[in-house]
């Protein structure tokens, strides 16, 4: 592999050694060790990947990406593009650190840094999506909140199932959190990878309902909710995106979250298709 001393770069990082290759550069993030490989086997001779599991140190100066090298510390490679996916407790200024850079980044760096935190999330993706009927409740720090009627609380910026709660009577919140009333029916994730999409069955032994639960799995698309989450995946720029629905007893539709970094590891179909993708993506 020829390298090469990038005297412009070291220019603007005068006191690190800045190493760059005659290849495009590509920083992978939190994927699969797996999906990264049969990506790197696609791509050929002409792309460099750089792959870490977990955040790695990175610089923006002056318009450059700079990731630290996986094997040489104080040596950074400019980047050309970024794969992120993953979720991790401090990323959000990492995230919006790829949203200043601009760059090409999969998914969209905007697109999660305004879609990370789940409320803030939730209150963005109301205003596009036309399943916004749930009548929400919130309240701030430590606060006790009295519902008559059985309802769920929701806190926390994780997209997960642990940070709610089901309760009827009064429960007090310790951080923020949006309550919502309890929908009975059947939760499902309408899934989008570029042109490529599946409606999920989430399932679960408890009220709880996720992808990972055995009985979780692929099921008919219904349009409207297909519609909608297109139009989701639109206003924040992403390629990429799952967006979880209830869907009532009745019929009637519900938005409930929606997923900036949804799992493509569960389900083989949707797998294939992210390598995939994401090879030409990064082809492009």
């Amino acid at each position: 592999m020829h390298l090469r001393r990038d005297t412009a770069a070291e220019a603007i990082f005068p006191h690190q050694r800045v190493i760059t290759m005659d290849k495009k550069r590509v920083l992978v993030i939190g994927l699969e060790a797996q999906d990264v490989k049969a990506i790197r086997a696609e791509l050929g001779l002409e792309y460099i990947l750089v792959h870490y599991d977990l955040l790695p140190k990175v610089q923006l100066t002056k318009g450059i990406l700079m990731v630290e090298s996986p094997s040489v510390t104080g040596k950074y490679y400019p980047v050309d593009k970024v794969i992120f996916h993953g979720i991790f407790a401090d990323d959000y200024d990492f995230i919006t650190l790829l949203a200043l850079w601009g760059g090409p980044c999969l998914p969209n760096a905007t697109g999660m840094m305004d879609l990370r935190q789940r409320i803030p999330g939730l209150a963005r993706a109301l205003q596009v999506s036309k399943f916004s009927g749930i009548k929400r409740s919130m309240v701030l720090g430590h606060q006790p909140f009295y519902s008559p009627t059985e309802v769920v609380a929701k806190w926390g910026i994780w997209h997960c199932g642990e940070d709610k709660a089901k309760f009827t009577g009064e429960w007090t919140s310790t951080e923020p959190s949006v309550i919502e009333d309890f929908i009975e029916g059947e939760a499902v994730r309408i899934m989008i990878v570029g042109d490529q999409h599946w409606q999920i069955k989430l399932t679960g032994d408890t009220w709880l309902k996720s992808i990972h639960n055995e009985g979780a799995g692929q099921m008919p698309v219904n349009n409207d909710l297909l519609e909608d989450s297109q139009n989701i995946a639109r206003h924040f720029n992403l390629l990429t995106v799952g967006v979880d629905y209830m869907v009532g007893h009745d019929g009637t539709n519900y938005l409930l979250e929606v997923n900036h970094i949804p799992n493509v590891t569960v389900f083989p179909f949707v797998n294939e298709a992210f390598v995939a993708f994401s090879t030409n993506w990064v082809k492009l």
